[in-house]
């Protein structure tokens, strides 16, 4: 039953953020393009209907980061990756390679935060 009711309100925040997203932060396609080479050294696992992976999408939306999503519940070896190199199975979680290392970032308000600092004047 609580599954259930899981389900139901996460289709119900996922529809009304679909219906209330705003506009896309403009950049010059120059710009844009730096972006997207750097976003290609981040990753974001997630559940489709978990409201803190819409709330972190929501943001991606915005800022206009077109990053990798990884489907954490129903991609096996995505689980696998969150739980054997990020340490535990929780979204959502940002994967970033820097300096041929590996670091995982949880919480979607540290993960929001890091990202338009990163990107938003860019």
């Amino acid at each position: 039953m609580l599954k259930l009711i899981r389900l139901a309100l996460g289709s119900i925040i996922a529809f009304f953020d679909w219906l209330t997203r705003g506009s896309k932060l403009k950049r010059d396609s120059k710009a844009q393009e730096k972006v997207e080479q750097e976003l290609k050294k981040l990753s974001i696992y997630q559940f489709k209907l978990c409201p803190f992976c819409i709330k972190t999408r929501r943001a991606l939306h915005k800022l206009n980061l077109p990053i990798k999503l990884e489907d954490a519940k129903n991609d096996p070896a995505a689980r696998d990756e969150l739980l054997n190199q990020g340490g535990k199975i929780k979204v959502p979680c940002l994967r970033i390679e820097e300096n041929n290392q590996v670091k995982w970032m949880y919480e979607s308000n540290d993960i929001i935060h890091y990202l338009t600092q990163r990107f938003q004047k860019v």
